[in-house]
């Protein structure tokens, strides 16, 4: 299968762009440095195509009835001009994929599905839908989709709208324009700083991207890929599906079980094995991990307790670059997972001690 390419593609290449293939995308990985890109993020801002998510439209007067069945969250009591950060599970509870829905009209939702989920949980929502009155279609071809994120990102995008991006609450999308082309402007992002996502449309997304780089010259933004994006995540205890997420554990063992509605009145696909999980309690709980040295736990290292006994497995670890010293994230069982308890990670036959801390790693000033 040929790797897709997203409509900027030539814009990353004329800026030297290192690629990396993801999701069956060819994607910028980093452009110079993925650490001045991080920094940048962090104390101005940085500038990403994030073309590759999926993006998936359901409409129709049983559009919101449709979801609440299909996900864990309740769709339909989204405001129109909002979103929300939810699920999809299989009936078993585990998870699918985590999404952004944004309410686009009375009977009209976006869902953002992860590039390497979209058509599964494209398939999942077609099938979960059969009997509401609603269409559901694939509109991943129609939509690109920048994020600029940082301190800076205000500023940067203000001089490109007439949206008063002051009274754009987080979680909210508004319909507007951007460097005068149509866009869905929305304040999310997977960074853990301010920013915005821009939905466009492809054949404008090299016009925004040009424009926001110039607008963000004096604030010293940088064009940030895949690399930077990681590091960022991780630091802000953001989940990535197929690390924190996956099908074998349930929005319960990764502490999102505040996305889980078992109260909405709908029935939903996988409710009563959360409701299980939600009474007796996980059996493995996710917990930042800090190390006493630069050496990175990494995907898959066991963790061991006191007596060199396995009690878990990292999901995710870096060298923090804002924080100067090596994190991760892990599943332990629920005995070993309070903060401040001092366990040890096996990277390469060799105990490293680590302690359990609180997540997030990194929390911005606002």
């Amino acid at each position: 299968m040929e790797t897709r390419r997203t409509p900027l593609h030539a814009e990353h290449e004329a800026l030297g762009a290192h690629f990396t293939d993801f999701a069956g995308w060819r994607m910028p990985l980093r452009y110079d440095s993925e650490l001045a890109e991080h920094h940048a993020v962090r104390n101005s801002a940085g500038l990403f195509d994030l073309s590759h998510m999926g993006e998936i439209v359901l409409a129709g007067p049983e559009a919101g009835r449709a979801l609440d069945h299909a996900l864990v969250g309740h769709a339909s009591a989204i405001g129109v001009g909002r979103a929300r950060y939810t699920m999809i599970t299989r009936a078993d509870g585990g998870v699918l994929d985590d999404l952004i829905v944004y309410r686009t009209g009375d009977q009209e939702f976006l869902v953002v599905a992860n590039a390497s989920n979209a058509a599964v949980v494209f398939q999942a929502l077609v099938e979960r839908a059969e009997g509401y009155q609603t269409t559901v279609e694939d509109k991943s071809a129609d939509y690109a989709l920048l994020a600029v994120q940082g301190p800076a990102a205000t500023t940067i995008l203000a001089g490109l709208t007439t949206t008063d991006l002051a009274a754009v609450r987080y979680y909210a999308s508004y319909p507007t324009e951007v460097a005068g082309r149509p866009a869905l402007l929305a304040r999310t992002g997977y960074t853990g700083e301010d920013g915005f996502e821009l939905f466009l449309d492809p054949a404008d997304a090299p016009h925004v991207w040009q424009a926001l780089l110039a607008a963000g010259a004096p604030h010293d933004i940088r064009p940030a890929g895949l690399g930077c994006r990681d590091t960022l995540r991780l630091e802000a205890g953001m989940p990535l599906y197929g690390n924190e997420l996956t099908a074998e554990r349930t929005p319960y063992h990764a502490n999102l079980g505040r996305v889980v509605k078992l109260d909405k009145q709908a029935d939903f696909v996988g409710r009563d094995a959360l409701a299980a999980v939600a009474e007796r309690g996980a059996d493995a709980k996710l917990v930042g991990l800090k190390t006493e040295s630069r050496r990175a736990p990494r995907h898959g290292y066991p963790v061991l307790d006191a007596a060199g006994t396995p009690v878990g497995e990292v999901t995710s670890g870096a060298l923090s670059p804002t924080l100067g010293y090596s994190v991760a994230m892990a599943y332990v069982t629920p005995e070993h997972a309070e903060p401040g308890t001092k366990l040890a990670v096996d990277i390469r036959g060799r105990q490293e001690p680590v302690e359990v801390v609180a997540l997030p790693f990194y929390k911005r000033n606002s």
